[in-house]
């Protein structure tokens, strides 16, 4: 079973930026699919960024131009970069990945392996 660990979030002021970083465990390389999903406080789990081994990614309009999503083969981590954060990007951000992605890339329904999650907090 694949396990996965997120690493990297933090309190931030608005405007300011945080890198999460996902490691897979050792026995698995490159998951085929990856993203980054978070749990707002209040809101349902939605998906913010995802990638796949083929180099495709695809982001959530709030976050396009402010998130980049990618894959460090050298580290065997799956990194997110966020810059300009806002009160609004708060919350439990979880990495995730499946070897079949039976829905879209940033569909929670998609993804079969999860991390416990870390916390990014953003204060206005």
């Amino acid at each position: 079973q694949i396990q996965l660990r997120e690493s990297g979030g933090g309190s931030v002021q608005a405007g300011g930026s945080l890198t999460l970083s996902c490691t897979p465990s050792l026995h698995i390389i490159n998951p085929p699919f990856m993203a980054w999903l978070r749990q707002a406080p209040d809101k349902g789990l939605e998906g913010v960024a995802a990638y796949d081994i083929s180099g495709n990614t695809a982001y959530e309009d709030s976050v396009k131009g402010r998130f980049t999503i990618s894959r460090d083969a050298a580290r065997n981590t799956m990194d997110l970069q966020m810059i300009e954060l806002t009160p609004e990007d708060t919350g439990v951000y979880y990495c995730a990945s499946t070897n079949f992605l039976l829905w879209g890339p940033l569909d929670r329904r998609s993804y079969e392996y999860w991390g416990p999650g870390t916390q990014v907090t953003v204060a206005s």
